[in-house]
């Protein structure tokens, strides 16, 4: 091409698709052009679902949506396409050709040329047919390992822009205040310090593929009072600041995400879809996101219907577009004909329109999807006969052994030993009675918004789309010399005490009872766990407890198993099972995880992200818990737990010593210096995870007695030591003061070094010098790590 023509060919193309300007000039000339129908066609999304012949996608009718048809929306424009994987089960391939096609549709049908945003659920995996389902997020939280979570997310997101997605609905960076919530399973943990260093990796590994993270629920979703789904939130201006706000502060600093999804809640009356201080001010002003903004689903409206402050949809979405919310989701409601007539009449300025399709077209044009070049085929079907839907069918897979092999890591991490009386790892018995509601269940691993659950559970007829062995069938495998024997004992959460007979008397022949009990995951009310399935208290659903008790009275050692999405109170267990091991829905490779810590195959060294409750009613409680919030004579509740936070045991034993502190004094902008020395003086190897606490005795508000600022998991050989150096900057000990500041004060600190909440090790007395300091959001957020390990001589 000579130069004449090359200039010629430039000055032609309009200027949102010349890739030599800046995205924000690029969409800002776009913006000029559009008229204001086609304006509020980007701003809002549509629930479709993929063919499995290949062909165009449906819109999904729901019951909280108007039937929508595309054909009057896409000369328009649109934003969105929702779930178009995550509708009904269709085969990978034949659902990337669907996408495809409808992709060329969308951008034909428009005078600009603009496809749409396809996005998806990847909670726990990418949420359609086929793919692998990881451990959900509790699980990563008791791994520890955010490297691992990283490469994890990273595995997500290959597959998903593989397919033509391009962005997902996750992390969940919710904290855990009330366990009776649904959705603890969706989160990572009742510790901000540990939900923001995890998440944070989450989004990492997903943004490195070129896949949309969004951070959700912003913010407060998960202290809802009592425990109940969508409930007013109780939360004063501290605890937000310092609790729930603090994963979502990391996450924005250090990962690159480019979305944020508001909360369905309301703080002291003012919902997150219309708080303008929380989504414009805080987020954008003052932490300097510049991504999106998106409605969990039909949260513009709940506007209207739910928290009563708008009169109408027009005003419900004049309110969110005003608070900051860029995008409607998961369909039009609000965003189309209502706001289209709210702008005609004035009532909502047209200056808040372009301000959110200004950012929603900079992410397109940082997607390539206004690019001259753009092409929908996505990578999983470059190369192929479009026009051969037959031929497609099974060459896409979304469950490679790459990605088993990283589930499996995780489960296997991430499975706590709580209790151990020398019974693991078993020997070989001859005999194994595994019982309970979970040992021949295929999806008791599976959480709720995995896809064999989220959808595949209305669709019967579909096989499940992966392998998930039973707990029965991970153990017969484990233990191919031993004769397994199974009962259910009883259902999930049912009175049914029926199978108690035949569960004893399988007990009372064998060497070893696996009791595997714990959740089946649903949604809104289908399940004893997820969305919309809160418990009244944390007693183990229906009559597991009295299958538990009555199997310890039989005397055959019990091994209680949890398959489950939340802590759950464990009776006599806590002092007289054999021993306990938790999980949390550990995913398709979970069951195998468990056999091979039963058999000490693998070493057990995941802790708990949440603490386990030894009374069943003393909700909404954590660790993280001032003085009032603990044991006292004042009141006859005690909320102190079975197992406390960071807990978890190991197959060997590890000491602490040699502890050096250089400088106990700092000032209120320095550092302490620590260095301290772990061994491993077990017979087998293990994985000792640090674990460092900060307590500030004297401070002018009230604190947690503790609170995690930083861990590290350190692995060693029997007799190895490691020597483990940490810097924590006294930014650390910051919290939001009286005035709203977040700030450090002088005084005195302690540090404390342990294997747990209720397990410290090593205690260093510290003092800050100085004045009070006043910090930012751009404060230091980690304490430094480095852990130098002893060779051991060959032998």
């Amino acid at each position: 091409m000579t130069g004449t023509v090359a200039e010629e060919k430039k000055s032609t193309t309009p200027p949102w698709r010349n890739t030599s300007l800046a995205p924000e000039d690029r969409a800002d000339a776009l913006i000029a052009a559009m008229t204001l129908p086609e304006k509020v066609a980007q701003l809002f999304g549509i629930w479709v679902g993929a063919s499995d012949e290949g062909g165009e996608v449906a819109p999904y009718q729901h019951e909280m949506e108007e039937p929508v048809t595309l054909e009057s929306l896409l000369p328009q424009g649109l934003g969105q396409l929702t779930r178009s994987y995550g509708t009904a089960p269709v085969d990978p391939a034949l659902g990337a050709l669907s996408l495809l096609r409808t992709q060329r549709r969308i951008a034909a049908a428009n005078r600009f040329g603009i496809p749409a945003v396809a996005h998806e659920e990847c909670l726990a995996g990418f949420a359609t047919w086929a793919a692998t389902a990881y451990p959900v997020p509790l699980a990563w939280g008791a791994a520890f390992d955010p490297e691992l979570v990283r490469t994890m997310a990273a595995r997500i997101g290959r597959d998903m822009r593989a397919v033509g997605v391009h962005q997902g609905l996750a992390p969940v960076l919710d904290v855990v205040r009330d366990a009776r919530w649904g959705r603890v399973e969706e989160t990572i943990g009742e510790d901000p310090y540990l939900i923001g260093t995890v998440g944070t990796a989450y989004v990492q590994g997903l943004e490195s593929t070129g896949i949309v993270a969004t951070l959700k629920h912003f913010v407060g979703y998960s202290a809802s009072r009592a425990g109940r789904n969508l409930a007013p939130v109780g939360m004063g201006t501290r605890e937000r600041a310092d609790v729930m706000l603090a994963p979502f502060e990391m996450a924005l600093r250090e990962s690159g995400v480019r979305s944020v999804m508001h909360a369905y809640t309301d703080t002291d009356g003012v919902p997150s879809a219309a708080d303008e201080e929380l989504l414009t001010g805080l987020l954008r002003e003052t932490w300097g996101f510049e991504g999106t903004v998106v409605a969990d689903y039909f949260g513009v409206a709940f506007l209207k219907t739910l928290h009563g402050v708008a009169g109408t949809l027009g005003e419900a979405a004049g309110a969110a577009l005003a608070a900051g919310v860029d995008i409607e989701l998961p369909t039009v409601k609000a965003f189309g004909e209502p706001l289209l007539k709210a702008l005609a009449d004035g009532q909502v300025p047209e200056a808040h329109v372009d301000r959110a399709l200004r950012r929603v077209l900079i992410q397109k044009v940082q997607l390539g999807l206004l690019d001259p070049d753009w092409d929908p085929v996505p990578e999983a079907l470059a190369g192929t006969d479009l026009d051969d839907a037959a031929a497609l069918r099974g060459s896409v897979d979304l469950d490679p052994a790459e990605n088993r092999a990283i589930a499996r890591q995780i489960a296997e991490q991430s499975v706590v030993l709580l209790r151990n009386d020398g019974t693991l790892p078993l020997a070989r018995p001859a005999r194994i009675a595994v019982i309970g509601p979970n040992a021949e269940v295929p999806t008791a691993v599976l959480g709720c918004y995995s896809f064999p659950v989220h959808v595949g559970g209305q669709h019967p007829e579909m096989p499940l789309g992966i392998e998930l062995p039973t707990l029965r069938e991970a153990l017969a495998a484990e233990f191919p010399g031993s004769e397994i024997v199974t009962a259910a004992g009883s259902g999930i959460d049912t009175d049914d005490t029926g199978g108690f007979a035949e569960a004893v008397r399988l007990a009372a022949d064998a060497d070893i009872v696996v009791l595997a009990l714990g959740d089946r995951a649903g949604l809104f009310g289908r399940g004893t766990s997820g969305e919309g399935c809160d418990a009244e208290t944390l007693a183990l659903p229906g009559v597991q407890q009295q299958l538990l008790d009555t199997l310890l009275d039989t005397g055959t050692p019990v091994v209680v198993t949890l398959l489950a999405g939340r802590p759950y109170v464990l009776g006599r267990a806590v002092t007289e099972a054999a021993a306990i091991v938790q999980t949390f829905f550990p995913g398709e490779e979970g069951t195998g995880a468990v056999a091979g810590v039963l058999s000490g195959r693998v070493e057990p060294s995941g802790r708990l992200p949440v603490s386990i409750p030894r009374q069943a009613g003393t909700q909404p409680t954590t660790y993280l818990a001032a003085k009032l919030g603990q044991s006292s004579e004042s009141s006859n509740i005690d909320p102190t737990p079975a197992f406390g936070f960071g807990h978890g045991l190991t197959y060997t034993t590890f000491q602490w010593t040699d502890l050096d502190v250089p400088d106990l004094q700092a000032g209120t902008d320095g550092e302490i210096r620590l260095a301290f020395t772990v061994r491993n003086t077990g017979e087998r190897e293990g994985t000792e995870l640090v674990q460092l606490y900060l307590h500030d005795p004297v401070a002018s508000v009230v604190q947690p007695v503790q609170r995690l600022i930083g861990y590290r998991r350190v692995h060693l050989l029997p007799g190895q030591s490691a020597r483990v150096e940490v810097t924590v900057p006294a930014d650390l000990a910051s919290f939001t003061g009286r005035g709203g500041q977040r700030i450090v004060e002088p005084g005195e600190l302690e540090l404390r070094l342990g294997a747990s909440s209720t397990d410290q090790r090593l205690t260093v007395a510290a003092t800050l010098t100085g004045e009070v300091r006043e910090l930012d959001h751009t404060r230091r957020l980690h304490a430094t790590f480095s852990a130098s390990t002893e060779q051991l001589p060959v032998a």
